[in-house]
C-alpha cells in the first residue's frame, strides 16, 4: 500500500499466503513422517494432502480478494507513488522465491512430498507473477497509463485462482486414494509378468493407491496347491522385494492362494 499500487499489493499478499502455506506444510510433512501407531496402523502419510488443501483455500481466498480490490481500483484509478522502491523490493523478493522454489522442488521430487511440491509450484507461480507485475509497473511509469496497474492485479488474481484450484484438485485426488501413475503401474506389471513367465504363478486382483510419500499395491498370487507353504512364502517374498525395488516407496501386500481357488471380491478383476 506504500506505493498505492494494487498489483504490488496483490503480489505482496500472495507472498504472505506463501509464508502461511509453508508453515502449515512443514507441520504436515513432519506429521506425515511419524511412524504408524495404534490409532493409525497404516501411518500418517495422508497428512500432506491437508497441507495442499489448506494452501489451496488460502490461495483462492487471496485471489478473490485481489480481484475485488482490482475491480475497485479500475473504477477509481489513482496515481502511484515511490514505484521504483516497490519494483526493487519485488525484484529482490522474486529472486529469493525463485531460489527457494528450486531447492524445494528438488527436495520434493527426492522424497516424493506432495506438500513440498505444492509449495514449490506456488513459489514458481509467484516468481512469474512478480516478473509480470514489475514489467507492467515499468510500463506504467513510462506511459502514465494508470489503468495498467489494476489490469495487472486482475491477471495476478486469475493466475492465483488457477494455482489454488490445482492444489485443491491434488489434495482431493490424494484423499480419494488415487491409483499409482501409469509409469509406476507399468513397472509393477513388468515385474509380475517376469515372475509369471519364470514360475507357475498367476497374479490377479491388483489394486494400488498413493498416500503422500508412500505407495501401496495389493494383489493375489496363485500357486500350485502341491507347493509347500514355505516354498510359496519364499516366492512371495521375492515378488515383494522385486516390486519394492522397481517402484521407490512402495509397500506390497500379497495374498497367497492355490491356482484353482478364486478369492471373492466385489472389485473388478485384473488378470495377468
Amino acid at each position: 500500500w506504500w506505493t498505492g499500487s494494487v498489483s504490488l499489493a496483490a503480489d505482496a499478499l500472495e507472498s504472505l499466503v506463501n509464508l502461511a502455506g509453508a508453515v502449515f506444510a512443514l507441520a504436515m510433512v513432519t506429521l506425515a513422517a511419524q511412524p504408524p501407531d495404534a490409532e493409525h496402523p497404516y501411518g500418517h502419510h495422508k497428512a500432506e494432502y491437508f497441507s495442499s488443501g489448506f494452501e489451496g483455500i488460502l490461495i483462492i481466498a487471496a485471489g478473490l480478494g485481489i480481484l475485488w480490490g482490482a475491480a475497485d481500483r479500475w473504477r477509481h484509478p489513482q496515481p502511484l507513488e515511490s514505484v521504483g522502491v516497490g519494483v526493487a523490493l519485488a525484484v529482490v523478493s522474486s529472486a529469493l522465491n525463485g531460489a527457494l522454489a528450486w531447492a524445494m522442488l528438488r527436495k520434493a521430487r527426492e522424497v516424493r512430498s506432495v506438500a513440498l511440491a505444492g509449495d514449490a509450484r506456488h513459489l514458481i507461480t509467484d516468481v512469474w507473477t512478480s516478473a509480470g507485475v514489475v514489467a507492467g509497473l515499468i510500463g506504467v511509469m513510462a506511459t502514465g497509463w494508470h489503468w495498467l496497474d489494476p489490469l495487472l492485479a486482475m491477471v495476478v488474481a486469475l493466475n492465483i485462482l488457477r494455482e489454488g484450484w490445482h492444489l485443491m484438485r491434488e489434495s482431493t485426488r490424494g484423499l480419494m486414494d488415487e491409483a499409482l501413475d501409469d509409469d509406476a503401474l507399468a513397472r509393477v506389471q513388468a515385474v509380475l509378468v517376469a515372475f509369471s513367465s519364470a514360475h507357475p504363478a498367476r497374479f490377479d486382483h491388483i489394486a494400488s493407491r498413493v498416500a503422500g510419500q508412500r505407495r501401496f499395491v495389493d494383489l493375489h498370487l496363485h500357486l500350485p496347491s502341491h507347493w509347500t507353504l514355505a516354498r510359496a512364502a519364499a516366492l512371495r517374498g521375492d515378488v515383494e522385494r522385486a516390486l519394492m525395488a522397481a517402484v521407490p516407496g512402495l509397500r506390497a501386500s500379497i495374498q497367497l492362494l492355490p491356482t484353482d481357488v478364486e478369492a471373492l471380491s466385489l472389485d473388478e478383476e485384473h488378470l495377468i
